[in-house]
């Protein structure tokens, strides 16, 4: 099946939370025999912060993980129908100009033959929705949403059965526990500081229970303004800026437990939608303990994959037993890895992807797709 996937960057993971799904998922398909083309704007926001701050050197940790993956610049001169070529499918990430996502699904109305997809993975349905709402997606197919609570907020939009729950997943073809394990010292948590959506809980189950479980904390992401890295400081952690994605695996197999402090939107208005952190500290099988988060779905088992802190004083008692307790970590690791490997990797959302197109598609491409 030949396959167009139109994404803001996948050279980039500079808060991109989205690039290591994207990566997954594309180097997956390509593994099975589909020829897939990736297109992204010459001037992508987070490609444009990478090399400003890293320079060309930032780009070696993506293309030695993934050598596979490649990816072609347009401009507001190309035009979708060059661009689709002769595509059995077109997926379009959120994170692409609405003007970009009309034109395709305009190119969609004019007979084109493929079948085109949506693809959301971000809480703006729910905090920007009239934003969201301008968006023209009368032509296409159906919408992938990276949560049930995002779907339905689509099908309150009027999308019926053409939204389909397709949540994120782990690439263990890269994330995974250290073939040889070494010194572990200290928590790491790996985010970027973003709009202060969860400075509050960031102070409460991360900085405040780290210090008091006198757990060295290094911190690792983007969009830290000075009054952020005074907090850090404040606090004792050491902020060590960019990580590239492709790094997260040695990063974590050097610390003893990591934190998951979701954005406000999905602790409350989208419950049931993790953040990548989560599939890929289970993936890479570090201990993890996560600030209060309704997993609605049942994608992980509570308790027995991870441990929940109800609030900062309990998240104190989880590090500490962390780093007392060789029993409880393995544990949580083994569970970890064990619910990853049978259900969230990247090869299982293939599978659901291909399922979906098989069921949207016109004979020829159900037929390719099985």
């Amino acid at each position: 099946m030949k396959i167009v996937y139109f994404t803001h960057s996948l050279t980039s993971c500079w808060n991109h939370g989205n690039a290591h799904f994207l990566r997954g998922v594309l180097s997956e398909l390509i593994a099975r025999g589909h020829d897939v083309k990736v297109w992204e704007p010459e001037d992508a926001w987070s490609l444009t912060n990478l090399l400003a701050d890293h320079g060309r050197e930032g780009l070696a940790p993506y293309h030695c993980a993934y050598p596979e993956l490649h990816s072609h610049s347009y401009t507001p001169m190309c035009t979708p129908a060059e661009m689709i070529g002769d595509a059995d499918l077109v997926i379009v990430h959120e994170w692409n100009d609405p003007k970009l996502v009309s034109r395709i699904g305009h190119a969609r109305a004019m007979g084109g033959s493929f079948t085109l997809l949506f693809h959301d993975t971000h809480h703006r349905a729910v905090s920007e929705p009239a934003a969201m709402q301008a968006y023209d997606l009368n032509d296409y197919d159906g919408v992938l949403a990276f949560g049930e609570t995002l779907a339905e907020v689509y099908r309150g939009w009027g999308w019926g059965n053409r939204v389909w729950t397709w949540h994120e997943a782990a690439d263990l073809r890269r994330f995974q526990p250290p073939a040889r394990e070494g010194a572990r010292d200290g928590l790491v948590w790996i985010g970027n500081w973003g709009d202060g959506e969860r400075t509050e809980e960031l102070e409460r189950f991360l900085f405040q229970p780290a210090a008091t479980a006198r757990l060295p904390l290094d911190i690792y992401g983007v969009r830290y303004p000075d009054e952020a890295k005074a907090i850090l400081a404040r606090h004792g952690a050491r902020y060590h800026g960019w990580a590239p994605n492709a790094r997260a695996p040695e990063i974590f197999a050097r610390h003893l437990a990591t934190v998951h402090v979701p954005r406000r939107y999905y602790a409350t208005i989208l419950p049931g939608i993790p953040t990548i952190r989560v599939f890929e500290a289970l993936a890479c099988g570090i201990p993890l303990v996560s600030a209060p988060w309704d997993d609605a779905e049942g994608l992980f088992r509570p308790g027995t994959d991870y441990l929940v802190a109800r609030d900062g004083a309990e998240m104190t008692r989880h590090l500490i037993a962390l780093r007392e307790d060789t029993d409880l970590r393995a544990a949580l690791v083994a569970h970890g890895i064990e619910t990853i490997g049978t259900r969230h990797s990247c090869a299982h959302r293939v599978d659901e992807l291909l399922a979906i197109v098989a069921g949207l598609a016109r004979p020829q491409l159900a037929k390719d797709a099985a």
